[in-house]
């Protein structure tokens, strides 16, 4: 008899556990079917309220309001609902800002091509700077003995013969300081087979002065600057094409490669 109870018992608790069980279970599924019934009609209660609460004048704002809008414009608009119109709007304002980006781009372009026209003008119009042919003075202090002689004959005494003269001869005593006749650069020092020890000194605008017969060359060196009067030599009688003539310079000038006459341009 109490083995029967017991099982009875055991049977009624695991009953009961049972019905708990479910009960909760079945309360559980009501509450979350309750929340997602609420949530989704509190949802739709917000979106419908929004969209009411545009009023005719808000409606009005967004709807173009344009007296000159024909028939067939008119047309396509009846039967829109407020988001087809609030998206037609948006889309014809993003248009519009689209369309003033483009001309102020185009703008932009047409300044700043304006802008590099002006810069290129202004540039144009700016002059190189003049540089002015040399002044030439006389190397040394003397007579001329014999002038510049190139479409016309003089006799040599050395080689006893009519021949061109493209220098001057300035008569000096033998020592006398030989000075730079323009200021410039020492192009070279050598002892030429016809005119002896010679300096050439090379200045502006092509130009180039060549001091030759010379006895020394001391006081300067190849390469370097020296200013109008510098010493740069001694009179000598080194040239072998005038060794019979009197302790003298014998002077030239060359503008671009070409001897010019030394009276023309002393100063």
């Amino acid at each position: 008899m109490r083995r029967g109870r017991g099982r009875r018992e055991k049977i009624e608790k695991s009953n009961n556990i049972k019905y708990l069980f479910y009960s909760s279970l079945g309360v559980l599924i009501i509450m979350i079917v309750t929340f997602v019934v609420t949530y989704i009609v509190y949802t739709n209660k917000i979106k419908s309220s929004n969209y009411s609460e545009l009023t005719a004048e808000k409606i009005a704002e967004l709807v173009p309001n344009d007296t000159n809008i024909n028939l067939e414009e008119a047309s396509t608009d009846i039967g829109k609902s407020i988001e087809e119109v609030i998206k037609s709007t948006e889309i014809n304002n993003e248009e519009t800002a689209k369309n003033t980006n483009n001309n102020l781009d185009k703008n932009n372009i047409g300044i700043t091509n304006d802008n590099k026209a002006e810069t290129k003008t202004v540039q144009t119009n700016i002059k190189p700077e003049v540089v002015k042919d040399p002044e030439f003075s006389m190397p040394v202090d003397g007579e001329i003995s014999r002038n510049f002689s190139k479409d016309s004959l003089v006799y040599s005494e050395t080689l006893k013969e009519w021949i061109t003269h493209l220098g001057i001869d300035i008569k000096a005593p033998r020592t006398s300081i030989v000075k730079a006749s323009e200021a410039g650069k020492i192009e070279s020092i050598k002892n030429d087979p016809r005119y002896g020890l010679t300096i050439i000194i090379s200045h502006t605008n092509g130009y180039k002065s060549i001091y030759s017969n010379l006895l020394t060359s001391e006081f300067v060196k190849e390469g370097d600057m020296v200013k109008k009067g510098q010493s740069i030599g001694t009179v000598g009688n080194s040239a072998s094409f005038e060794i019979a003539d009197e302790p003298h310079l014998h002077f030239e000038i060359l503008k671009d490669g070409v001897q010019v006459d030394p009276n023309i341009y002393i100063k």
